[in-house]
């Protein structure tokens, strides 16, 4: 082979045909006009949807999160008691599945008036003070007290128990069973969701403990609860407040979500005025409690 032939044979080499590059450009082309196209299908979807909240009337609020149980209104301790809250102050609600996760990544979080706020404690107090719905105003100081201090119980530490749970413990499993839909992706993604649950658990604290060290200290805030709710119809004395509804939102979990688990034996057994606490709570502000496990229909 001759000098001029091996030159041209070794530009072909390391030059790549104009096909090929041709091709790249279409495929990279095809790529960014498919984001492009679902880009704005989403945004297209996320505005109709917010025209439709925005549509069901003045001061009703819109809920927005996870999904429906089999066996509970709703799988989230934080939706239930957003929910039971609601009910609890007879505020005009309608709950909405499409768009779980709201402004701040949390579940739930709700549209009012066009507006949206996230984290179920501070749209309580929002909600309170909106509507004039203050439940611990005929409270003694050492009740308003008492109230925050179990609230915070609730919602900052049995949380966390109970989630590492369902998550860590069970991995999960009984959640997929309970939910009264699971979309495919659901499935597939889950070990995800798992290691991020645990990475939160780890960085919380709880999650460094063994399982025997969760359940003592679980079970001793569930002993207090129960010392302190005696035989008193709610937490507080005779009358519903916000307290009741953050604990009925996790213990309901319990009762219902939780089979298998120490905490059902403990609420269901080993403190049985927790128990009969959640039914009397279940009968008082959700009469219609099998209706709402239907499943709602599709948009």
């Amino acid at each position: 082979m001759s000098v001029g032939a091996i030159g041209d044979f070794q530009a072909c080499q390391r030059r790549p045909s104009h096909g090929f590059e041709n091709g790249r450009v279409a495929t990279a082309a095809v790529v960014l006009l498919a984001f492009g196209v679902i880009s704005v299908k989403r945004y297209v979807a996320k505005k109709n949807r917010r025209r439709r909240w925005a549509a069901v009337g003045k001061d009703v609020v819109v809920v927005h999160g996870l999904g429906k149980g089999r066996r509970t209104p709703n799988l989230s301790p934080f939706v239930l008691t957003l929910e039971t809250y609601l009910r609890l102050a007879k505020i005009p609600y309608q709950m909405d599945y499409e768009e779980p996760f709201g402004p701040k990544g949390q579940s739930p979080w709700i549209t009012l008036n066009g507006q949206e706020m996230g984290d179920s404690q501070l749209i309580i107090q929002m909600l309170g003070r909106r509507f004039g719905k203050d439940f611990t105003a005929s409270l003694t100081k050492e009740q308003k007290g008492a109230a925050r201090a179990f609230h915070m119980m609730v919602t900052e530490h049995l949380a966390w128990g109970f989630r590492l749970w369902r998550w860590v413990e069970n991995k999960g499993r009984l959640m997929l069973q309970e939910m009264d839909r699971v979309p495919f992706i659901v499935r597939l993604l889950m070990p995800l969701k798992r290691r991020q649950i645990f990475k939160s658990l780890y960085f919380q604290g709880i999650g460094r403990h063994s399982a025997e060290e969760v359940h003592d200290i679980i079970e001793r805030d569930l002993a207090a609860i129960s010392f302190y709710l005696g035989d008193k119809p709610f937490l507080m004395g005779s009358d519903l407040c916000e307290v009741d509804c953050a604990l009925f939102g996790s213990l309901a979990q319990i009762m219902w979500n939780y089979s298998g688990s120490p905490y059902e034996t403990m609420v269901k057994v080993k403190y049985p005025n927790l128990k009969e606490y959640v039914l009397r709570v279940k009968e008082t502000l959700w009469p219609d409690w099998d209706q709402c496990l239907k499943r709602p229909k599709m948009s």
